[in-house]
């Protein structure tokens, strides 16, 4: 049985079509998994007469080189689940019920199209009642935003901000590096040193730990910094277990030891940077004594840090930084991350391809967004735009001058906001509404699926086309059909051109030749002829050409051409223009009601919600628990496997107290995101988070968000 790069189906007799032909198996199909996670696996699923029998990772190439999570390991029991929706449902019970009876495509396109055009037959201001929200249940770009956005756009739907991931530590970069660039992840495995910031990437990055343990075999040394003790901070050399959202305040600090002890590369500076000597005297007011304080940590760990940092510039050795996006979930996010950001440059480590930071390689695929999403068929409107994190406080507002039209039409596709989104019983309130009409385009039914209206059944990556980027490596993939759709699920693409379909004649913009346009096409379109297609074809994956040091004679892609200590933009918007130590909404310490600082990092078992219903790996995970430090848990006569309460002004929630040397004392860790219905009392721990924003990049704040924890006597 050999690897079918081209297909595992016959593709001559449908070479412009959605959906493949089953052949006489066995086969091996070339994939890409969809999933938000920075390391966007090369898969191949095995075929058997038309069923998907395993996926495994594609040895061939190099990022993956064979090894899958585990969660993507079980895609065929995701795919194949007893509880997949495979036909469209129409709500028989209350919203929130659950209640559900089986209706025909026809019959739901026809009432879903109905009710879209009587809103937006009012008129342009009208039509903003309608909101899309999605996120990445799939990183694919033809099954994310191509059709969709197509749809919405001619529609005049409101635009929705998608932030509830990244967004303030990408404009951080944007701000210093311009742009979402950084160094190749595979050379981390010729580091001397390498600094783990934020991330624990044995669960959420396992591809790069491939590389940083390259690098330890041959004598590299691994730091983790991260208020938590990861399995990641387990196993580096050393662990910085910080206060959250104290991360600008140890960068600022390890700047000032840089200068003082001079362990800094003045012609780089000079020849490569903007901004060096403003940056220079904010840093001097950062000695290690005053970052100690902030941070929660000894001043020797900070001294030992920067030492370590600066003495392989002193040594000509390679040191980088490996950023994920835990670190800029807090007030301060997007300032942290433009701290961090300043550091490899004052050591001159981007001369080394082994050098410098990466926290997202997005910025360096040559997508073209406008072919793929069509703004043009705004056609001159203006739509307001909704940032996705604050879906509770939004969906409860009232029409006003200042928000324009009450929402009055949710479509739900690749998310699931009841979950996932911050200060959740705003949420549930909003999607409880009676008057809003709301479809959710989904493969199971989860929380948010609950108060649908409809719930229309979409394909799987095993059952679709796309083609991805990564934020975390520099490969384009191709992802090809492995099987056909199951039951009468159809790809979120042709879910909208159908809809649209059913909006004309009445709206004749959507008899646009573009709503018609194939997945595969559609494929060919997102990177034009920047990619060779035919390549990815072959092999389902094509490397990005870019230099190995792509910043060693400066060339940053921000307007100076210069890494920007500095930034003129941001002082022209009002803000400051040198990174900043900016607390947290809610810092560590601050309220004596709520003593303990909460970070909500993701199971290790589960991706945002995604897989919590996989029973292979929820029997896994357990429950849902709060990890506790053992001075705050006999501070509150908690034991071991006590059910806690954990509350705030927001609402409460009920998990199982799990008291261990992974929390710091003063910090708690509620692991997520349970879907609320599967929670011991029907929540999730968003229902503690705020939808409070970060300093730049209109970001959420989860990581920035105080509590009190008590023991349940009577469950």
């Amino acid at each position: 049985m050999g690897h079918y790069y081209a297909t595992g189906f016959t593709m001559t007799p449908m070479r412009d079509s959605n959906f493949p032909i089953p052949v006489a198996g066995p086969v091996n199909v070339i994939g890409a998994c969809p999933h938000d996670c920075p390391d966007t696996c090369s898969l191949i699923t095995t075929v058997q007469d038309g069923v998907a029998t395993k996926v495994h990772g594609n040895p061939e190439h190099p990022h993956t080189d064979g090894a899958l999570c585990a969660k993507v390991s079980r895609y065929t029991e995701r795919t194949y689940h007893p509880e997949r929706i495979l036909h469209p449902l129409k709500r028989s019970g209350p919203k929130g019920s659950g209640q559900f009876e089986r209706v025909s495509w026809e019959s739901a396109l026809v009432d879903i199209a109905g009710r879209l055009k009587t809103i937006a037959a009012r008129g342009p201001e009208a039509a903003q009642a309608i909101l899309p929200y999605s996120y990445a249940g799939t990183m694919g770009l033809v099954q994310s935003e191509s059709i969709a956005a197509r749809f919405f756009h001619q529609l005049g739907a409101s635009l929705l901000n998608r932030t509830i991931c990244s967004t303030a530590g990408g404009e951080g970069l944007v701000q210093t590096l311009g742009g979402k660039v950084g160094m190749r992840v595979e050379f981390f495995a010729e580091s001397k040193l390498i600094i783990i910031w934020g991330s624990n990437s044995i669960t959420s990055n396992l591809h790069f730990w491939r590389y940083a343990q390259v690098a330890k075999r041959n004598g590299a040394k691994l730091i983790c910094i991260d208020p938590r003790k990861s399995e990641t901070a387990e196993k580096c050399h050393e662990h910085i277990a910080l206060l959250p959202g104290t991360d600008a305040a140890l960068a600022l600090s390890m700047v000032h030891e840089l200068i003082a002890n001079d362990w800094l590369d003045h012609d780089y500076i000079a020849l490569y940077t903007l901004g060096w000597e403003a940056l220079r005297n904010r840093a001097m007011q950062w000695p290690p004594e005053r970052a100690a304080e902030v941070c929660g940590i000894s001043v020797e760990q900070i001294t030992a840090l920067a030492r370590d940092y600066g003495h392989c510039m002193q040594r000509g050795e390679p040191a980088a930084i490996r950023m994920n996006y835990g670190l800029q979930r807090v007030k301060g996010g997007g300032n942290a991350v433009r701290a961090i950001a300043c550091l490899p440059a004052l050591i001159g480590a981007w001369r080394h391809r082994a050098g410098g930071v990466l926290l997202s390689s997005s910025g360096l695929f040559p997508v073209n967004r406008q072919a793929l999403q069509r703004p043009d068929l705004l056609a001159g409107r203006t739509p307001r735009t909704i940032n996705m994190v604050t879906i509770g406080d939004d969906l409860l507002r009232g029409a006003s001058p200042e928000f324009g039209p009450a929402i009055e039409a949710v479509v739900v596709y690749n998310s699931n906001p009841v979950a996932v989104a911050p200060d959740s019983s705003k949420v549930v309130a909003g999607f409880a509404r009676e008057d809003l009409f709301t479809v959710v385009l989904e493969h199971f039914q989860t929380d948010t699926a609950d108060y649908a209206d409809y719930i229309l059944p979409a394909t799987t990556q095993l059952e679709h086309w796309d083609v991805h980027l990564s934020y975390g490596h520099t490969d384009v993939l191709l992802n090809r059909p492995a099987i056909a759709p199951a039951g009468e699920s159809k790809p979120n693409t042709q879910i909208f051109r159908e809809l649209a379909a059913h909006m004309a004649p009445d709206d004749t913009g959507f008899l646009d030749p573009c709503f018609t346009e194939s997945d595969e096409r559609l494929c060919r379109t997102a990177y034009g002829p920047a990619i060779d297609f035919d390549r990815l074809l072959l092999q389902g994956f094509a490397t990005l050409p870019m230099a190995d040091a792509p910043f060693a004679l400066g060339d940053f892609p921000t307007p100076s051409g210069r890494c920007e200590f500095f930034s003129a933009r941001l002082q022209a918007q009002g803000q400051d223009g040198l990174p900043n130590h900016v607390p947290n909404h809610e810092a560590a310490g601050s309220s004596a009601q709520y003593p303990l600082a909460m970070i909500s990092p993701p199971a290790r078992n589960f991706l945002n919600s995604t897989f919590v219903n996989v029973k292979s790996l929820r029997a896994i995970e357990g429950e849902p628990i709060l990890e506790m430090h053992a001075h705050d848990a006999l501070a509150r006569a908690i034991q071991a496997g006590d059910v806690v309460r954990v509350f705030n002004p927001r609402g409460e929630y009920l998990c199982r107290a799990v008291v261990s040397k992974r929390a710091r004392p003063g910090v708690v860790h509620g692991l997520g995101v349970w879907w609320r219905k599967l929670g011991l009392a029907g929540t999730n721990v968003n229902e503690l988070t705020s939808q409070k924003l970060t300093d730049m990049g209109a970001g959420p704040t989860f990581y920035d968000c105080l509590v009190e924890v008590a023991l349940v006597r009577n469950l």
